[in-house]
């Protein structure tokens, strides 16, 4: 049968939605019962603005008609640096392969067109979020782990709105 990639068009949303549903189930090993509306919405809103603007590009995965998965890469800019001096970043995202199609070079291939997209733009600098299934791929793809890098949690970000910067608990 036969693989084809597809780049997605703003007519694509519904079927990009339902496929990020299923990325953050798996990935975050929801039930089919929580609800993921707002999130949804959300994502809905995500595409319809980075698509139409160029900011998003999706790969849609069909093997024998039937989707077999899906890969986005995003683009923004960062305060340029002497490392990066435009700024721009790429950020690999919703990489996904449905079970049954797994271990035929879906994901890696996905892979190659999304990290040509940066490199068309002349984009060098391209990071992602690892699951432990996902990591022997992107390790075998060539990205490496980062150690220079750090976020603040979420309830951290919260501790310091209220005015009260530095002070502790």
């Amino acid at each position: 049968m036969e693989v084809t990639y597809k780049r997605a068009e703003m007519k694509d949303i519904d079927l990009l939605v339902k496929i990020r549903t299923e990325v953050l189930r798996a990935a975050n090993r929801l039930s089919d019962d929580t609800d993921m509306t707002f999130v949804e919405q959300q994502s809905r809103e995500y595409y319809e603005e980075h698509l139409q603007a160029e900011t998003h590009v999706a790969y849609l995965v069909f093997y024998g008609g039937k989707v077999a998965g899906a890969g986005g890469i995003s683009f923004f800019r960062v305060m340029p640096t002497c490392h990066n001096p435009t700024g721009w970043k790429a950020y690999i995202m919703n990489m996904y392969t449905a079970p049954d199609y797994r271990r035929k070079g879906i994901a890696y291939h996905t892979l190659e067109l999304l990290t040509e997209e940066a490199k068309s733009r002349g984009i060098k600098h391209i990071s992602l979020e690892a699951t432990d299934m996902g990591r022997p791929l992107y390790e075998r793809f060539g990205f490496v782990k980062m150690n220079h890098e750090m976020e603040l949690p979420e309830d951290r970000i919260f501790l310091f709105s209220n005015g009260d910067k530095g002070k502790g608990q």
